[in-house]
């Protein structure tokens, strides 16, 4: 139990980290928090324009998920790896650092499957992409691409694992509840549109 709580705080502090104000503040950006829509991850920094603070933001909060399940295995065990992705989603979604007001966490979710399942992970990420380039609209990817998760997950890794990403896929629902609203009113913006 002793094990367990220790991972769900240092992988909670380490989701906390957000990448899009690092990368914002490097590349002299300004505060995401008051541009844009606000939010903190990648698809906002790219609203500024700069591809390349974009993508490694992009790199940087899915880097943390995985990292988060690659240490918590390798230091304590595989029955620990599942409890650090949550809470390294968890820490990024509320953040201590700023308030508890974090981002949508797609990348983090993201960068978790594909260290807890990496088929799972690919599925997920192809799945994503291609709504992206039909749609290009990142909101509807990521609802689209967390939704099918949990089914991946029966698919490719197992039952209890699928029941956790069910509830990390719940999350990045209740995060995009206003993307949803826009989506049904058809005002939601595109990929690279500056809002």
């Amino acid at each position: 139990m002793l094990q367990m709580f220790l991972t769900a705080v240092l992988a909670y502090l380490l989701g906390s980290v957000s990448f899009g104000l690092v990368m914002a503040r490097v590349f002299g950006l300004g505060d995401l928090r008051s541009m844009g829509s606000g939010n903190i991850g990648a698809t906002n920094v790219l609203r500024t324009g700069n591809k390349l603070a974009a993508l490694l933001t992009l790199i940087g909060d899915a880097g943390k998920g995985a990292a988060a399940v690659l240490l918590a295995r390798w230091l304590v065990g595989e029955d620990v790896a599942g409890v650090a992705a949550l809470f390294a989603m968890v820490g990024h979604l509320w953040p201590v650092f700023l308030g508890f007001r974090g981002g949508k966490g797609m990348a983090t979710f993201l960068g978790t499957l594909l260290a807890l399942s990496f088929p799972v992970g690919l599925a997920a990420c192809a799945t994503w992409l291609v709504v992206a380039l039909v749609f290009r609209i990142s909101s509807l990817s990521a609802l689209v691409a967390a939704a099918l998760s949990p089914v991946y997950a029966l698919i490719f890794y197992h039952w209890h694992g699928a029941v956790l990403i069910l509830v990390m896929a719940v999350l990045i629902w209740m995060k995009h509840r206003a993307n949803i609203s826009r989506l049904l009113a058809g005002t939601e913006p595109k990929i690279g549109a500056k809002k």
